[in-house]
C-alpha cells in the first residue's frame, strides 16, 4: 500500500511539472479558446467562426456615436478685386480675374431627431454654401440656425428623415484619465476615430474663445476635426472638439473640446430663442498681482481686481470703481478672470445679483443689474482645426 501511494505522489509530481513547462513555454497548447494564467486568447463568438469584442476593445462605443457624426464642407464665393477692371491696375498685375472659391472643412454632432446639428463657428463662418455627409452616404443642405463666436459653437439644420442621434453625455463627472475617442473627418480623408484620455480639464486663459472651460485631451485631432464628437467609453458625447495646440499643423497630443454642459446650454438658447443671451456689467477685469493691489491701495489676496469701469454702464450704477476686487458673484467664488466672465455670463439681464467685493481694506456687497452682453468679434486663432 505504502508502496502505491508512492508511485502516486511520484505520478502526481510528473505531471504537475509537465504542465507547468507547458503552460509556460506553449500555453497555446492548453488554452485554444478563453485563458490561461491571465494570458488572453482569442475567442470566437458562439456559432460564427468569427472573433468577437476584444477585452478593452472600444468598437461598441464607435459604433453607437459614428453614426450621428457628420462630414461638414463648406464654400465661400470668390471675392473679386474692386480695382480688377482699373486699366492701370490690370497693366501692373495682370488679369487676375476672379479668384478661386474659398473652401472649407469640419465636422458635426447631429444632437436631434429634428435635424439640428452641432459644431464649430469657425466652421461656417462666413459660408456661401453648407453641405452635410452623414456617416451613411446620405447629403444635406445646412442651414445656420445660430452662431455663438464667444464660446465658438454653432447650429445647423439640416431636412433628412431617420436621423441618427448621439447621446448626450454629464461632461461634468469627467475625470482626469478617462478614456476618451475622438471622432471627425481629419483631412478630408473620411470619418476617423481616436482614442485616448482625458489630459486635464477646465482649461482656460487659453485664449482662444472669450469662455474657456475647455476638456483637454491627447485623442489624435487633426485639421478636419473641428464640431466633431468628443465621445466616452459608452458613445456618449462629452464634448466639441475645437482646437489643437500645434507647431506643425498637425496633432501635438494636445486637442481642445468644448465640454457639452456648456454646448447644450447654447444649444437650448439657439433653438428657443435664436441667439445666446448672456450678462455683462461694463468692467475691465485682471486676475490679482501683489503689484495692483498695490497700485490701487487694496489689501487683498484673492479674487478680481477692477482697473476700468465703463461709464454709465451697470457696474458703474451700482457703485463699482477702479480698485475694488471681486471676490464672489452669488454663491460662486471669484479666483481669476475667466471665472468672473464664467460667472456674469451666466447672470439673467435686468435682475439683480449680488457681488462681493473688497475696498481697500473693507469688505462689502453690492447689487448689480446686469445689462445684455454686446456680441463679440469672431476671432480665428492659430493653430486650430479647419
Amino acid at each position: 500500500m505504502k508502496r502505491t501511494w508512492l508511485l502516486f505522489a511520484q505520478a502526481v509530481t510528473v505531471l504537475l511539472a509537465a504542465y507547468f513547462v507547458v503552460a509556460t513555454l506553449k500555453p497555446e497548447w492548453l488554452n485554444r479558446r478563453g485563458t490561461l494564467g491571465g494570458i488572453v486568447s482569442v475567442v470566437e463568438a458562439p456559432g460564427t467562426g468569427v472573433p468577437s469584442t476584444a477585452p478593452g476593445s472600444l468598437s461598441m462605443a464607435a459604433k453607437k456615436a459614428s453614426p450621428a457624426v457628420v462630414s461638414i464642407n463648406t464654400s465661400k464665393a470668390a471675392q473679386r478685386n474692386p480695382r480688377a477692371n482699373d486699366p492701370w491696375f490690370r497693366f501692373f498685375f495682370g488679369d487676375q480675374g476672379a479668384d478661386q472659391p474659398q473652401v472649407g472643412l469640419g465636422s458635426g454632432v447631429i444632437v436631434s431627431p429634428d435635424g439640428y446639428v452641432l459644431t464649430n463657428n469657425h466652421v461656417v463662418d462666413g459660408a456661401d454654401e453648407i453641405d452635410v455627409t452623414l456617416n451613411d452616404g446620405r447629403h444635406a443642405r445646412g442651414k445656420v440656425i445660430g452662431t455663438d463666436p464667444d464660446t465658438d459653437l454653432a447650429v445647423l439644420k439640416i431636412e433628412l428623415d431617420k436621423l441618427p442621434v448621439i447621446v448626450l453625455g454629464n461632461s461634468d463627472a469627467l475625470q482626469v484619465g478617462d478614456q476618451v475617442l475622438a471622432i471627425g473627418n481629419p483631412f478630408g480623408v473620411g470619418q476617423t476615430v481616436t482614442s485616448g484620455i482625458v489630459s486635464a480639464l477646465g482649461r482656460n486663459q487659453l485664449g482662444i474663445n472669450m469662455f474657456e472651460n475647455f476638456i483637454q485631451t491627447d485623442a489624435a485631432i487633426n485639421p478636419g476635426n473641428s464640431g466633431g464628437a468628443l465621445v466616452d467609453v459608452n458613445g456618449n458625447l462629452e464634448g466639441i472638439n475645437t482646437a489643437i495646440y500645434s507647431r506643425s499643423g498637425g496633432s501635438m497630443g494636445i486637442g481642445f473640446a468644448i465640454p457639452v454642459s456648456m454646448a447644450k446650454q447654447v444649444l437650448s438658447d439657439i433653438v428657443t430663442e435664436g441667439k445666446v443671451t448672456r450678462g455683462w456689467i461694463g468692467v475691465e477685469p485682471n486676475d490679482l498681482s501683489p503689484e495692483l493691489a498695490e497700485t490701487f491701495g487694496v489689501k487683498a489676496n484673492k479674487g478680481v481686481i477692477i482697473t476700468g469701469v465703463l461709464q454709465n454702464g451697470p457696474a458703474a450704477r451700482a457703485g463699482i470703481r477702479p480698485g475694488d476686487v471681486i471676490t464672489a458673484v452669488g454663491e460662486q467664488q471669484i479666483g481669476n478672470v475667466q471665472e468672473l466672465l464664467t460667472a456674469v455670463a451666466g447672470l439673467k439681464p435686468g435682475q439683480d445679483s449680488r457681488f462681493a467685493l473688497q475696498r481697500g481694506s473693507d469688505r462689502m456687497e453690492l447689487n448689480v443689474v446686469p445689462g445684455l452682453r454686446p456680441k463679440t468679434p469672431v476671432r480665428r486663432n492659430p493653430g486650430e482645426p479647419e
